[in-house]
Protein backbone atom coordinates (compact mmCIF):
# COMPACT_ATOMS: atom_id res chain seq x y z
CA UNK A 1 0.00 0.00 0.00
CA UNK A 2 1.09 3.83 -1.08
CA UNK A 3 1.35 6.06 1.70
CA UNK A 4 2.43 9.82 1.91
CA UNK A 5 3.33 12.27 4.19
CA UNK A 6 6.57 13.05 4.79
CA UNK A 7 8.13 15.39 2.18
CA UNK A 8 11.63 14.01 2.82
CA UNK A 9 10.59 10.86 0.90
CA UNK A 10 7.94 11.97 -1.25
CA UNK A 11 9.80 12.95 -4.49
CA UNK A 12 12.51 9.94 -3.54
CA UNK A 13 14.54 9.52 -6.18
CA UNK A 14 16.36 6.01 -5.21
CA UNK A 15 17.47 4.45 -9.19
CA UNK A 16 16.71 0.88 -9.23
CA UNK A 17 17.02 -1.90 -11.74
CA UNK A 18 20.43 -4.15 -12.29
CA UNK A 19 23.02 -4.77 -14.20
CA UNK A 20 23.83 -2.84 -17.69
CA UNK A 21 23.22 0.65 -17.92
CA UNK A 22 23.00 3.00 -20.37
CA UNK A 23 24.81 3.54 -23.44
CA UNK A 24 27.55 6.00 -22.50
CA UNK A 25 28.61 4.08 -19.94
CA UNK A 26 28.34 0.51 -21.31
CA UNK A 27 30.60 1.80 -24.13
CA UNK A 28 33.49 2.53 -21.58
CA UNK A 29 32.76 -0.78 -19.71
CA UNK A 30 33.50 1.07 -16.38
CA UNK A 31 34.92 -1.59 -13.22
CA UNK A 32 32.52 -2.27 -10.89
CA UNK A 33 34.28 -1.99 -7.16
CA UNK A 34 31.36 -3.78 -5.24
CA UNK A 35 29.33 -2.52 -2.29
CA UNK A 36 32.04 -2.61 0.23
CA UNK A 37 34.15 -0.09 -1.49
CA UNK A 38 31.14 2.45 -0.68
CA UNK A 39 30.72 0.98 2.80
CA UNK A 40 33.22 2.77 4.41
CA UNK A 41 32.86 4.98 7.57
CA UNK A 42 33.51 8.13 6.30
CA UNK A 43 31.90 7.22 2.94
CA UNK A 44 28.64 5.84 3.03
CA UNK A 45 28.74 3.56 5.53
CA UNK A 46 27.76 5.40 9.00
CA UNK A 47 25.98 3.82 11.63
CA UNK A 48 24.23 7.14 12.19
CA UNK A 49 23.43 9.81 9.92
CA UNK A 50 25.82 12.93 9.34
CA UNK A 51 25.25 16.48 10.93
CA UNK A 52 25.77 19.21 8.56
CA UNK A 53 26.42 16.83 5.87
CA UNK A 54 24.76 17.38 2.52
CA UNK A 55 24.44 13.12 2.36
CA UNK A 56 23.21 11.21 5.20
CA UNK A 57 26.84 8.87 4.80
CA UNK A 58 24.81 5.84 6.69
CA UNK A 59 23.46 4.87 3.02
CA UNK A 60 24.88 1.45 2.76
CA UNK A 61 22.83 0.66 5.88
CA UNK A 62 19.96 1.82 4.91
CA UNK A 63 20.46 -0.59 2.07
CA UNK A 64 21.43 -3.11 3.86
CA UNK A 65 19.46 -3.61 7.38
CA UNK A 66 17.55 -6.50 7.93
CA UNK A 67 15.92 -5.47 11.04
CA UNK A 68 12.52 -4.02 9.69
CA UNK A 69 10.91 -6.35 7.18
CA UNK A 70 8.42 -3.56 6.40
CA UNK A 71 11.61 -1.44 4.82
CA UNK A 72 14.11 -3.47 3.80
CA UNK A 73 15.21 -3.08 -0.02
CA UNK A 74 14.20 -5.82 -1.88
CA UNK A 75 17.37 -4.52 -4.21
CA UNK A 76 19.75 -5.89 -1.11
CA UNK A 77 17.56 -9.74 -1.43
CA UNK A 78 17.43 -10.20 -4.85
CA UNK A 79 20.57 -12.35 -5.04
CA UNK A 80 19.27 -14.19 -1.75
CA UNK A 81 15.57 -14.79 -3.65
CA UNK A 82 17.50 -16.91 -5.87
CA UNK A 83 18.37 -19.45 -2.87
CA UNK A 84 14.76 -20.00 -2.10
CA UNK A 85 12.64 -23.11 -2.82
CA UNK A 86 10.41 -20.67 -4.94
CA UNK A 87 13.31 -19.90 -7.80
CA UNK A 88 14.99 -23.64 -7.03
CA UNK A 89 11.35 -25.03 -8.76
CA UNK A 90 10.93 -22.20 -11.57
CA UNK A 91 14.54 -23.13 -12.00
CA UNK A 92 13.71 -26.56 -12.31
CA UNK A 93 10.43 -26.13 -14.36
CA UNK A 94 12.98 -24.11 -17.59
CA UNK A 95 15.17 -26.63 -17.46
CA UNK A 96 17.99 -24.56 -15.26
CA UNK A 97 20.90 -26.19 -13.41
CA UNK A 98 20.44 -23.34 -10.69
CA UNK A 99 19.23 -19.99 -10.70
CA UNK A 100 21.71 -18.41 -8.35
CA UNK A 101 24.22 -19.27 -11.39
CA UNK A 102 22.01 -18.79 -14.40
CA UNK A 103 22.60 -15.38 -16.35
CA UNK A 104 19.15 -15.42 -16.67
CA UNK A 105 18.21 -14.93 -13.34
CA UNK A 106 21.30 -12.93 -12.39
CA UNK A 107 21.32 -10.26 -15.06
CA UNK A 108 18.35 -8.57 -13.09
CA UNK A 109 18.66 -10.31 -9.35
CA UNK A 110 22.45 -9.32 -9.39
CA UNK A 111 24.70 -7.04 -10.74
CA UNK A 112 26.16 -9.55 -13.17
CA UNK A 113 28.80 -7.58 -15.25
CA UNK A 114 31.65 -9.91 -16.56
CA UNK A 115 34.06 -11.36 -14.40
CA UNK A 116 36.60 -8.70 -16.15
CA UNK A 117 34.79 -6.16 -14.90
CA UNK A 118 34.82 -6.67 -11.34
CA UNK A 119 36.98 -5.16 -8.93
CA UNK A 120 38.51 -7.28 -5.44
CA UNK A 121 35.27 -6.55 -3.28
CA UNK A 122 33.16 -7.65 -5.98
CA UNK A 123 30.43 -10.09 -4.49
CA UNK A 124 27.01 -11.42 -7.01
CA UNK A 125 25.51 -12.45 -3.45
CA UNK A 126 25.11 -8.81 -2.87
CA UNK A 127 22.52 -8.46 -5.13
CA UNK A 128 21.74 -5.51 -6.82
CA UNK A 129 24.15 -2.77 -5.36
CA UNK A 130 25.39 0.53 -5.31
CA UNK A 131 26.83 0.33 -8.75
CA UNK A 132 23.96 -1.50 -10.45
CA UNK A 133 22.08 1.76 -9.98
CA UNK A 134 24.44 4.16 -9.69
CA UNK A 135 27.38 2.44 -12.89
CA UNK A 136 30.57 1.32 -12.10
CA UNK A 137 32.51 3.45 -10.15
CA UNK A 138 36.18 1.76 -11.12
CA UNK A 139 38.33 2.57 -14.02
CA UNK A 140 37.19 1.53 -17.64
CA UNK A 141 40.98 1.74 -18.85
CA UNK A 142 44.39 3.44 -18.14
CA UNK A 143 43.19 6.31 -19.16
CA UNK A 144 39.46 6.75 -17.57
CA UNK A 145 39.93 6.62 -13.86
CA UNK A 146 35.95 5.87 -13.03
CA UNK A 147 33.95 8.13 -11.06
CA UNK A 148 34.95 6.98 -7.57
CA UNK A 149 37.93 9.24 -7.38
CA UNK A 150 36.14 12.11 -8.72
CA UNK A 151 33.28 11.53 -6.25
CA UNK A 152 35.50 11.07 -2.95
CA UNK A 153 37.48 14.53 -4.33
CA UNK A 154 34.33 16.52 -3.95
CA UNK A 155 34.14 18.26 -6.64
CA UNK A 156 30.51 18.20 -7.25
CA UNK A 157 27.43 16.43 -8.39
CA UNK A 158 28.34 17.75 -12.09
CA UNK A 159 31.94 16.58 -12.52
CA UNK A 160 30.62 13.23 -10.97
CA UNK A 161 27.78 12.55 -13.50
CA UNK A 162 30.46 13.71 -16.48
CA UNK A 163 32.74 10.85 -14.82
CA UNK A 164 30.81 8.44 -15.40
CA UNK A 165 28.13 8.39 -12.41
CA UNK A 166 24.27 7.81 -13.88
CA UNK A 167 22.00 10.70 -13.46
CA UNK A 168 18.98 8.78 -11.67
CA UNK A 169 17.51 11.87 -10.45
CA UNK A 170 16.45 12.23 -14.33
CA UNK A 171 13.08 11.07 -14.41
CA UNK A 172 13.49 9.42 -17.94
CA UNK A 173 16.90 8.47 -17.21
CA UNK A 174 15.72 6.46 -14.53
CA UNK A 175 12.60 5.09 -15.99
CA UNK A 176 15.00 3.45 -18.69
CA UNK A 177 17.52 1.99 -16.46
CA UNK A 178 14.63 0.49 -14.41
CA UNK A 179 12.65 -0.85 -16.98
CA UNK A 180 16.10 -2.60 -18.17
CA UNK A 181 14.92 -5.27 -15.25
CA UNK A 182 11.32 -4.48 -14.66
CA UNK A 183 9.84 -4.86 -17.68
CA UNK A 184 13.19 -6.01 -19.57
CA UNK A 185 15.14 -6.19 -22.60
CA UNK A 186 13.25 -7.41 -25.50
CA UNK A 187 16.26 -8.07 -27.60
CA UNK A 188 18.13 -10.06 -24.90
CA UNK A 189 16.54 -13.21 -24.23
CA UNK A 190 18.69 -13.26 -21.31
CA UNK A 191 16.78 -10.44 -19.84
CA UNK A 192 13.00 -10.43 -20.52
CA UNK A 193 10.90 -12.24 -18.56
CA UNK A 194 8.62 -13.86 -20.97
CA UNK A 195 4.77 -15.95 -20.80
CA UNK A 196 7.35 -18.90 -20.52
CA UNK A 197 9.27 -17.75 -17.42
CA UNK A 198 6.11 -16.86 -16.17
CA UNK A 199 4.26 -20.01 -16.66
CA UNK A 200 7.37 -21.77 -14.79
CA UNK A 201 6.26 -19.18 -11.75
CA UNK A 202 7.87 -16.27 -12.01
CA UNK A 203 5.85 -13.45 -10.79
CA UNK A 204 4.11 -10.78 -13.69
CA UNK A 205 6.01 -7.45 -13.79
CA UNK A 206 4.05 -4.57 -13.21
CA UNK A 207 5.85 -1.26 -12.84
CA UNK A 208 5.31 2.34 -12.12
CA UNK A 209 8.33 4.18 -11.45
CA UNK A 210 7.13 7.00 -8.75
CA UNK A 211 5.28 4.15 -6.39
CA UNK A 212 8.11 1.59 -7.07
CA UNK A 213 10.98 4.51 -6.31
CA UNK A 214 8.49 5.08 -2.84
CA UNK A 215 8.75 1.88 -1.98
CA UNK A 216 12.20 1.42 -1.26
CA UNK A 217 13.78 2.59 2.07
CA UNK A 218 15.30 6.58 1.19
CA UNK A 219 19.06 6.64 0.99
CA UNK A 220 18.86 10.77 0.88
CA UNK A 221 16.81 13.86 2.80
CA UNK A 222 15.76 16.65 0.90
CA UNK A 223 16.96 19.58 2.03
CA UNK A 224 17.82 23.08 0.25
CA UNK A 225 21.56 21.76 -0.49
CA UNK A 226 19.45 18.65 -2.21
CA UNK A 227 17.46 20.12 -4.31
CA UNK A 228 20.29 22.56 -5.34
CA UNK A 229 22.18 19.72 -6.70
CA UNK A 230 19.92 17.53 -7.97
CA UNK A 231 16.55 20.28 -8.94
CA UNK A 232 13.22 20.59 -8.16
CA UNK A 233 11.22 17.04 -7.07
CA UNK A 234 7.83 16.21 -8.61
CA UNK A 235 6.07 12.91 -8.20
CA UNK A 236 3.69 13.99 -10.61
CA UNK A 237 6.40 14.33 -13.27
CA UNK A 238 8.18 10.99 -12.10
CA UNK A 239 4.91 9.37 -12.77
CA UNK A 240 4.00 10.68 -15.82
CA UNK A 241 7.29 10.32 -17.38
CA UNK A 242 8.06 6.74 -16.46
CA UNK A 243 4.33 5.59 -18.48
CA UNK A 244 5.42 7.18 -21.20
CA UNK A 245 8.87 5.66 -20.80
CA UNK A 246 6.74 2.67 -20.37
CA UNK A 247 4.50 2.48 -23.30
CA UNK A 248 8.23 3.19 -25.65
CA UNK A 249 9.56 0.11 -23.65
CA UNK A 250 6.33 -2.15 -24.93
CA UNK A 251 6.42 -0.84 -28.75
CA UNK A 252 9.78 -1.77 -28.61
CA UNK A 253 9.19 -4.97 -27.52
CA UNK A 254 5.99 -5.78 -30.29
CA UNK A 255 8.93 -4.50 -33.02
CA UNK A 256 11.76 -6.53 -32.12
CA UNK A 257 11.92 -9.64 -34.20
CA UNK A 258 12.36 -11.84 -31.48
CA UNK A 259 9.08 -11.14 -30.05
CA UNK A 260 7.52 -11.71 -33.09
CA UNK A 261 4.25 -14.60 -33.37
CA UNK A 262 6.19 -17.95 -33.41
CA UNK A 263 3.92 -20.54 -34.83
CA UNK A 264 0.43 -19.47 -33.43
CA UNK A 265 1.08 -17.95 -30.69
CA UNK A 266 2.50 -14.38 -29.94
CA UNK A 267 4.67 -13.74 -27.02
CA UNK A 268 1.79 -13.45 -24.53
CA UNK A 269 3.42 -11.43 -22.18
CA UNK A 270 2.43 -8.57 -24.09
CA UNK A 271 -0.75 -9.08 -23.42
CA UNK A 272 -2.65 -8.10 -20.40
CA UNK A 273 -2.54 -10.96 -18.10
CA UNK A 274 -5.71 -10.78 -15.92
CA UNK A 275 -7.56 -10.37 -19.11
CA UNK A 276 -7.32 -14.15 -19.48
CA UNK A 277 -6.35 -14.96 -16.06
CA UNK A 278 -9.22 -14.37 -13.26
CA UNK A 279 -12.15 -16.42 -11.76
CA UNK A 280 -14.56 -17.06 -15.09
CA UNK A 281 -17.60 -17.18 -12.38
CA UNK A 282 -17.35 -13.39 -12.28
CA UNK A 283 -18.98 -12.01 -15.50
CA UNK A 284 -15.82 -8.80 -15.52
CA UNK A 285 -15.40 -8.25 -19.59
CA UNK A 286 -17.06 -4.56 -20.45
CA UNK A 287 -17.05 -2.93 -23.42
CA UNK A 288 -13.55 -0.22 -23.93
CA UNK A 289 -14.07 2.41 -26.77
CA UNK A 290 -10.33 2.37 -26.46
CA UNK A 291 -9.73 -1.34 -27.81
CA UNK A 292 -13.06 -1.90 -29.39
CA UNK A 293 -12.20 -6.03 -28.94
CA UNK A 294 -15.24 -8.00 -28.12
CA UNK A 295 -15.01 -10.61 -25.36
CA UNK A 296 -13.35 -13.90 -25.46
CA UNK A 297 -9.99 -12.32 -27.55
CA UNK A 298 -6.36 -11.16 -25.56
CA UNK A 299 -5.75 -8.02 -25.65
CA UNK A 300 -2.19 -6.03 -25.45
CA UNK A 301 -1.51 -4.49 -21.87
CA UNK A 302 -2.05 -0.60 -22.29
CA UNK A 303 -2.43 0.35 -18.70
CA UNK A 304 0.55 3.08 -19.81
CA UNK A 305 -1.21 4.11 -22.78
CA UNK A 306 -4.47 4.50 -20.46
CA UNK A 307 -2.59 6.54 -18.40
CA UNK A 308 -0.78 8.71 -20.59
CA UNK A 309 -3.50 9.81 -22.47
CA UNK A 310 -5.02 10.84 -19.41
CA UNK A 311 -1.61 12.58 -18.81
CA UNK A 312 -1.81 14.59 -22.52
CA UNK A 313 -4.95 15.63 -22.59
CA UNK A 314 -3.99 17.97 -20.08
CA UNK A 315 -1.03 18.89 -21.34
CA UNK A 316 -0.86 17.88 -24.82
CA UNK A 317 -4.20 17.35 -26.32
CA UNK A 318 -3.51 16.90 -29.62
CA UNK A 319 -0.83 14.22 -29.21
CA UNK A 320 -3.78 12.86 -26.64
CA UNK A 321 -6.40 12.19 -29.59
CA UNK A 322 -3.34 10.80 -31.56
CA UNK A 323 -2.65 8.57 -29.12
CA UNK A 324 -6.05 7.51 -28.40
CA UNK A 325 -6.79 6.57 -31.92
CA UNK A 326 -3.23 4.46 -32.49
CA UNK A 327 -4.02 2.37 -29.73
CA UNK A 328 -7.86 1.81 -31.05
CA UNK A 329 -5.24 0.79 -34.42
CA UNK A 330 -2.94 -1.26 -32.48
CA UNK A 331 -5.80 -3.56 -30.17
CA UNK A 332 -7.52 -3.36 -33.91
CA UNK A 333 -4.59 -4.80 -36.24
CA UNK A 334 -4.06 -7.99 -33.60
CA UNK A 335 -6.88 -9.53 -35.27
CA UNK A 336 -5.43 -8.66 -38.31
CA UNK A 337 -1.93 -9.48 -38.98
CA UNK A 338 1.61 -9.10 -37.17
CA UNK A 339 3.12 -6.32 -39.73
CA UNK A 340 0.08 -4.37 -38.75
CA UNK A 341 0.72 -4.68 -35.38
CA UNK A 342 4.80 -3.36 -35.63
CA UNK A 343 3.58 -0.24 -37.95
CA UNK A 344 1.35 0.99 -35.14
CA UNK A 345 3.80 0.50 -32.52
CA UNK A 346 6.30 2.14 -34.30
CA UNK A 347 3.86 5.53 -34.73
CA UNK A 348 2.51 4.52 -30.46
CA UNK A 349 6.35 4.90 -29.47
CA UNK A 350 7.21 8.02 -31.68
CA UNK A 351 4.08 9.65 -29.55
CA UNK A 352 5.18 8.40 -26.72
CA UNK A 353 9.10 9.78 -27.10
CA UNK A 354 7.53 13.10 -27.74
CA UNK A 355 5.52 12.87 -24.31
CA UNK A 356 8.06 11.90 -22.71
CA UNK A 357 10.43 15.03 -23.67
CA UNK A 358 7.34 17.37 -23.03
CA UNK A 359 6.80 15.95 -19.67
CA UNK A 360 10.30 15.60 -18.67
CA UNK A 361 10.15 19.99 -18.71
CA UNK A 362 7.05 19.87 -17.47
CA UNK A 363 5.37 21.75 -14.55
CA UNK A 364 2.88 20.65 -12.51
CA UNK A 365 0.70 23.51 -11.28
CA UNK A 366 -2.51 23.21 -9.15
CA UNK A 367 -4.85 23.08 -11.76
CA UNK A 368 -2.57 20.52 -13.30
CA UNK A 369 -2.77 18.26 -10.66
CA UNK A 370 -6.34 18.58 -9.98
CA UNK A 371 -6.95 17.82 -13.59
CA UNK A 372 -4.32 14.78 -13.87
CA UNK A 373 -6.95 13.33 -10.27
CA UNK A 374 -9.87 13.78 -12.19
CA UNK A 375 -9.10 12.54 -15.18
CA UNK A 376 -8.09 9.07 -13.38
CA UNK A 377 -11.00 9.16 -11.23
CA UNK A 378 -13.21 9.22 -14.64
CA UNK A 379 -10.93 7.09 -16.51
CA UNK A 380 -12.02 4.41 -13.49
CA UNK A 381 -15.35 4.73 -13.80
CA UNK A 382 -15.94 5.14 -17.64
CA UNK A 383 -14.34 1.46 -17.89
CA UNK A 384 -10.83 2.65 -19.37
CA UNK A 385 -9.22 2.13 -16.22
CA UNK A 386 -11.36 -0.36 -14.26
CA UNK A 387 -10.23 -3.53 -15.77
CA UNK A 388 -7.66 -4.93 -13.24
CA UNK A 389 -4.41 -3.71 -14.86
CA UNK A 390 -5.67 -0.28 -15.45
CA UNK A 391 -7.07 0.09 -11.91
CA UNK A 392 -3.52 -0.92 -10.63
CA UNK A 393 -1.96 2.11 -12.56
CA UNK A 394 -4.35 4.66 -11.48
CA UNK A 395 -4.42 3.67 -7.96
CA UNK A 396 -0.57 4.55 -8.36
CA UNK A 397 -1.41 7.43 -10.08
CA UNK A 398 -3.92 8.80 -8.03
CA UNK A 399 -0.75 8.32 -5.00
CA UNK A 400 1.52 10.11 -6.74
CA UNK A 401 -0.53 12.88 -7.63
CA UNK A 402 -2.08 13.31 -4.19
CA UNK A 403 2.15 13.33 -2.89
CA UNK A 404 2.90 15.99 -5.13
CA UNK A 405 -0.22 18.10 -3.59
CA UNK A 406 1.17 17.07 -0.67
CA UNK A 407 4.73 18.53 -0.90
CA UNK A 408 3.27 21.55 -2.59
CA UNK A 409 1.59 22.30 0.55
CA UNK A 410 -2.05 21.92 -0.96
CA UNK A 411 -2.98 19.37 1.45
CA UNK A 412 -3.79 19.82 4.91
CA UNK A 413 -2.69 16.94 7.35
CA UNK A 414 -6.45 15.77 7.33
CA UNK A 415 -6.75 15.75 4.04
CA UNK A 416 -3.77 13.72 3.77
CA UNK A 417 -5.32 10.85 6.56
CA UNK A 418 -8.36 10.99 4.42
CA UNK A 419 -6.59 10.59 1.01
CA UNK A 420 -4.17 8.15 2.80
CA UNK A 421 -7.25 5.59 4.14
CA UNK A 422 -9.10 6.02 0.25
CA UNK A 423 -6.12 5.04 -1.25
CA UNK A 424 -5.68 1.68 0.83
CA UNK A 425 -9.35 1.23 0.24
CA UNK A 426 -8.29 1.14 -3.59
CA UNK A 427 -4.88 -0.82 -2.39
CA UNK A 428 -7.42 -3.34 -0.70
CA UNK A 429 -9.30 -4.02 -3.42
CA UNK A 430 -6.45 -4.50 -6.09
CA UNK A 431 -4.99 -7.20 -3.30
CA UNK A 432 -6.00 -10.57 -5.15
CA UNK A 433 -5.88 -10.02 -8.91
CA UNK A 434 -8.62 -13.19 -8.84
CA UNK A 435 -10.75 -11.79 -6.63
CA UNK A 436 -11.00 -8.20 -7.88
CA UNK A 437 -14.47 -7.02 -8.91
CA UNK A 438 -13.94 -3.10 -11.06
CA UNK A 439 -17.79 -2.41 -9.34
CA UNK A 440 -16.33 -2.35 -6.34
CA UNK A 441 -13.03 -0.35 -7.59
CA UNK A 442 -15.33 1.95 -9.10
CA UNK A 443 -17.14 3.18 -5.83
CA UNK A 444 -14.07 3.13 -4.08
CA UNK A 445 -12.89 5.74 -6.07
CA UNK A 446 -15.56 7.95 -4.50
CA UNK A 447 -13.93 7.71 -1.42
CA UNK A 448 -10.44 9.45 -3.02
CA UNK A 449 -13.25 11.81 -5.16
CA UNK A 450 -14.34 13.25 -1.53
CA UNK A 451 -11.06 13.42 -0.27
CA UNK A 452 -9.29 15.39 -2.88
CA UNK A 453 -9.08 19.65 -2.32
CA UNK A 454 -12.20 21.20 -4.52
CA UNK A 455 -11.28 22.15 -7.92
CA UNK A 456 -10.71 25.76 -8.17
Amino acid sequence: MRLFGAVAVAGALLGSGAAAGDAQTLARKPVHLGVASCAGGNCHGAVLPAKGSSVRQDEYLIWWQESNPARVDKHHRAYTVLLGKRARRIARNLGLADAATAPLCLNCHADNVPPDRRGPLFRLADGVGCEACHGGAGPSGPSRAGWLGVHLSGAGHQANLDAGLRRTEDPAERAKLCLRCHFGDPADDQRFVTHRIMGAGHPRMPFELDTFTLAEPAHFVVTKRYLARKGPLSDARVWAVGQAASLVARMDALMNPKRTPKGVIPELALFDCQACHHDVTVLRWRNRASNALGPGRPRLYDADAVMLEVIAARLAPDLARQLRAHVLALHRATTENWDAVVREAAILRGLAQSLETTLARADFSRADLSALANGLLAAGRDGEANAYSGAEQATMGLGAIAANMQMAGLLGAAQVQRLNAALAGLDGILADDQAYRPDAFVKALDAVQQALPARR
